[in-house]
């Protein structure tokens, strides 16, 4: 009987600092939040949470709410004093307080995403070392390039280029000059010829630079 009693006691114990609990946080709890929340203070097994939190929504103490597969429990809001227009208008402030720090929070969060992805998106401090020494390798081959182009004694002239800027300008016009000349012969020629232009050309043997794969390069 005695042990018995014992357990109705402790029962009871659980039950009272559930339901004090709950009203003091009035927000909702899960049997595991409140066993974790309320373990090292008071002591309370999983298994006594559990059931004072289940005999208290049955007695009506407490309210309860099934989402999936875990229930919530929280204080019966009419059961509770109601609040005073100072108090609502000080837990609106608080509200207003919060959602802004929420939303200071979120900003701070986006830029902390926005550095990781930069940071992930970067070279690590190894594969940052074995590029360096490689462009310190690449560094060191064109500096030795560029002091054999400036050893070097068969420099072209500013006038040496000038020069050859020129001719290549005669030789392109001549080019396109004579290109012209002979197109015209051609169709003058073909007017009273009775065959095909290809006929043509394969019976004189005139190869043109379309048949051979050569451009007339663009002027300087």
């Amino acid at each position: 009987m005695s042990k018995g009693r014992d357990g109705a006691g402790a029962g009871g114990g659980a039950a009272a600092v559930l339901l004090r609990y709950l009203r003091e946080q009035n927000r909702p709890y899960s049997a595991q939040d409140a066993f974790g929340n309320l373990q090292r203070e008071h002591g309370l097994g999983k298994a006594a949470v559990v059931k004072a939190l289940e005999q208290l929504a049955q007695q009506g103490s407490i309210r309860e709410k099934t989402y999936g597969k875990q229930k919530i429990y929280f204080a019966d809001q009419e059961q509770l004093p109601a609040a005073s227009d100072a108090e609502l208008r000080a837990l609106d402030g608080e509200i207003a307080a919060l959602s802004s720090k929420v939303q200071a929070l979120q900003q701070s969060c986006r830029q902390m995403e926005a550095e990781l992805k930069e940071l992930n998106s970067s070279l690590t401090t190894p594969e940052m070392s074995k590029e360096l020494e490689v462009l310190r390798k690449d560094c060191g081959s064109y500096t030795e390039k560029l002091e054999r182009i400036k050893s070097a004694t068969n420099h072209v002239t500013p006038e040496e280029k000038e020069k050859v800027c020129s001719e290549q300008q005669l030789y392109h016009r001549e080019w396109r000059r004579r290109k012209r000349m002979a197109t015209e012969l051609l169709e003058a020629i073909l007017e009273g010829y009775p065959k095909s232009k290809k006929q043509f050309l394969e019976e004189v043997g005139i190869e043109t630079d379309e048949d051979q794969g050569v451009t007339l390069p663009a002027a300087l």
